[in-house]
């Protein structure tokens, strides 16, 4: 079944705020291989001028797909989330992810298309402060395999 394409447009609301901790972003490093001293290092990451230790550029997705779920589990989206694949994924950083950092994200549907029988949703993803402060904008393709 399809995507229903009457989701395009549509923007859900922003998840609950997340903390950003020390102890999640020294796992993240450590589970993707980022050995920049500053990942894990609070001296390190001060004296490059921020106030604790920062994120790698990919972690933001922990807290992207925290908001994308709005979008796939909607009812009226009529995703099938077992025939979902994750087809492309963009970050543009507007500064990084800093432990204690206590951010929010809501997700929009972009565009939904088929294309040789499948359906294509682009989903972006706004990640700011609770202060409103922009931080990333988290860009998503996702593949709904059709049925053949």
């Amino acid at each position: 079944m399809p995507v229903n394409p009457a989701v395009q447009g549509r923007t859900y609301p922003a998840i609950r705020p997340y903390v950003v901790s020390r102890a999640k972003i020294g796992e993240f490093a450590a589970a993707v291989g980022a050995s920049d001293p500053a990942h894990t290092d609070p001296v390190a990451a001060r004296e490059r001028g921020f106030a604790d230790v920062i994120a790698p550029p990919t972690f933001a997705i922990l807290i992207a797909q925290q908001a994308e779920g709005a979008a796939i589990l909607d009812p009226e989206a009529e995703i099938d989330f077992a025939r979902l694949v994750h087809g492309e994924q963009s970050f543009t950083h507007h500064r990084p992810l800093v432990a204690g950092d206590e951010v929010t994200a809501a997700t929009t549907v972009d565009s939904v298309r088929s294309a040789g029988g499948h359906s294509m949703v682009t989903l972006s993803t706004a990640i700011q402060t609770v202060a409103g402060e922009p931080v990333c904008a988290a860009r998503s393709v996702l593949v709904i395999r059709g049925d053949a």
